[in-house]
């Protein structure tokens, strides 16, 4: 959720950390994606996605599958690429139709998330850049500092999210029932990212989320969201429910839109 980097030659370690672990997350990340692409792929011919349980077959075919779907011109929905990832994607249409309540807290937290994921992204591009010596208009940390009202209104967005969900989970009797421990486990996660987020700035920063915690433990505060993040956000994914953000837009985009 938050970058640290630009800030004092004391936090330069810290970044170099941060990009090991970054490297080993996402190297984890593609290893799982991988082999979820080999299970859907296992039993997948010609414009069909039937996969086999306990077998595994080719990530490659069933990409190309998947890639046959999408670009078939006749089928039964018919809705165009754009107005899918726009109205089923990134607007989750097909929950506000079950549940307005349902689809603020999931767009809370899609959104927030994903914001937060492309914010982080773009930091460290920037960062990036200025390390191979390309010079640019603005210092990482003037960068930073630009992105500082997007990442507390995301971050504010994606803990109102979190929250409700919690509620729910809480005081909502059909939901409560029908959650098991993994389910809490999942959403506690998130919860302790973002929180851990909200620490690690209001240490740097002297705000309220500081606990009057000492400005020193500052960059072991940003390594642990850091770390912490990378772990569960990224390279957890493919292997917990929250494959289900990359799974549900690629079944909708393959079934051109639908339920």
């Amino acid at each position: 959720m938050l970058y640290f980097s630009g800030l004092s030659d004391a936090l330069r370690m810290t970044f170099v950390q941060i990009m090991i672990f970054s490297a080993i997350a996402f190297v984890i990340f593609l290893y799982g994606l991988i082999s979820d692409f080999q299970k859907w792929g296992t039993g997948v011919t010609g414009y069909a996605l039937e996969p086999q349980e306990g077998k595994k077959g080719s990530a490659i075919t069933f990409l190309k599958t998947w890639w046959n779907q999408v670009t078939a011109e006749s089928h039964h929905h018919g809705e165009s690429i754009l107005s899918i990832l726009i109205l089923d994607i990134l607007f989750q249409r097909r929950i506000l139709k079950r549940s307005p309540f349902r689809w603020v807290m999931h767009l809370f937290i899609f959104g927030g998330w994903m914001t937060l994921f492309a914010l982080s992204g773009m930091m460290f591009a920037v960062e990036m850049i200025e390390k191979i010596g390309i010079a640019l208009p603005f210092t990482p940390a003037e960068f930073r500092d630009m992105l500082s009202i997007p990442n507390y209104i995301f971050g504010y967005i994606l803990l109102i999210g979190v929250l409700v969900a919690l509620v729910r989970r809480l005081f909502v009797s059909e939901v409560r029932e029908a959650s098991i421990t993994y389910d809490w486990v999942l959403i506690g996660i998130v919860f302790l990212v973002t929180i851990s987020g909200f620490i690690a700035d209001g240490i740097r920063t002297g705000f309220i989320w500081s606990f009057g915690l000492d400005p020193s433990v500052a960059p072991p505060a940003a390594l642990f969201h850091s770390i912490f993040s990378l772990i569960f956000c990224i390279a957890f994914i493919p292997y917990s429910k929250y494959i289900h953000v990359i799974a549900i837009p690629l079944a909708l985009l393959a079934n051109k839109g639908g339920e």
